[in-house]
């Protein structure tokens, strides 16, 4: 496994269960870690927690294009290009197709699809010019396998699905690595506005989800971890 000493990796999303849990694992393993979050007051809850410099913490909103564009520039500038991108960002919407609305799913799609669209125009290519680097998405089981009242979040991740497999076509010829992590039952704020019956003691614990992307940071050069599929094995209530 490579080790994460000094690598400097970069956590969009780290306001949420996993990257904040995620965040603190890399920061253990004594990575130079940076952090980015669309609130403001969690964001700065989780650097005080991990003791990190004001110029390592950065407010974002990956549906912001500009932002996005502008922020991989400054960070690129002054520190070059990141060993490990992990975008742990996204929203979930789950309602049945009769009460969900077109700004539920335009909402939807702009974070978790176009989010993800902007997160890799604007931190790949460094990476793809140096020809060395992972990227690590989160598109969730229901990016793989649909589940009824997740129309428009299975679209969402779907498409992750299928823009990542794209893009990773073109850097055969490179060392840049991308791996889609499909996670599902999370016991994270994710479920706290969703109206579904399930037994959330059941759930994978943040921590437990965590050690998976921690682990994935790890993956030798030699190889890529493509995707994983990490799910209780049920969390739904009868």
């Amino acid at each position: 496994m490579e080790s994460l000493y000094k690598k400097k990796v970069l956590i969009i999303g780290a306001t949420g269960g996993i990257g904040r849990e995620t965040a603190k694992l890399i920061k253990s393993s004594n990575a130079e870690i940076f952090i980015t979050g669309r609130d403001s007051g969690k964001l700065n809850t989780v650097a005080a927690e991990l003791d990190l410099a004001a110029n390592r913490v950065f407010q974002l909103d990956i549906t912001d294009s500009d932002a996005v564009e502008s922020l991989a520039a400054k960070i690129h500038a002054e520190i070059g290009v990141f060993d490990i991108v992990i975008n742990s960002a996204g929203i979930g919407i789950i309602k049945p197709m009769e009460k969900l609305t077109y700004e539920d799913f335009d909402l939807t799609v702009s974070t978790n699809l176009r989010g993800t669209f902007n997160i890799l125009k604007s931190f790949l290519p460094p990476m793809k010019a140096a020809k060395e680097g992972l990227i690590i998405n989160m598109p969730g089981v229901l990016g793989k396998t649909p589940m009824a009242g997740a129309a428009a979040y299975s679209a969402s991740k779907y498409g992750v699905n299928g823009l990542v497999k794209s893009v990773r076509e073109e850097l055969k010829r490179t060392n840049v690595r991308i791996t889609n992590i499909y996670m599902g039952g999370v016991d994270s704020p994710f479920w706290d506005n969703i109206d579904l019956k399930v037994q959330k003691d059941k759930f994978i614990k943040e921590k437990e989800a965590a050690r998976a992307v921690w682990f994935l940071c790890q993956q030798p050069k030699s190889g890529v971890v493509s995707e994983m599929v990490i799910q209780p094995f049920n969390h739904q209530a009868i």
